[in-house]
């Protein structure tokens, strides 16, 4: 495995830390394309709301939610791939603070 891969198993569910620390969510998805034989990662999602996205019930689930009486839901993030340090995956910190990241849209 070369110093670019990752085994995506060891991502999922890691939490992530801006870069001053703050709890910003854990892994939830993440979104790649492929090009020629390798898939390249484009972006990680994180947070609560980003486990909708991850099983494509963004809509439905929203709803149900917010049925059940969750008006304020937990914001997810969008990370792109070049703002997520991976040197140490036990202490997966952002490049950024969580100010800069762009939210997944309710």
């Amino acid at each position: 495995m070369s110093t670019n891969e990752r085994h995506l198993e060891l991502l999922l569910g890691r939490c992530v830390y801006d870069i001053d620390g703050k709890r910003v969510g854990l892994i939830e998805e993440v979104r790649a394309n492929q090009e020629g034989s390798d898939w390249v990662v484009q972006e990680y999602l994180l947070g609560a709301t980003a486990i909708l996205e991850r099983l494509s019930a963004w809509s439905l689930g929203i709803g149900i939610l917010r049925l059940l009486g969750a008006h304020k839901l937990q914001v997810g993030y969008r990370v792109p791939w070049d703002q997520l340090d991976l040197s140490d995956l036990k202490h997966l910190r952002l490049n950024c603070t969580i100010d800069t990241l762009q939210a997944l849209d309710k």
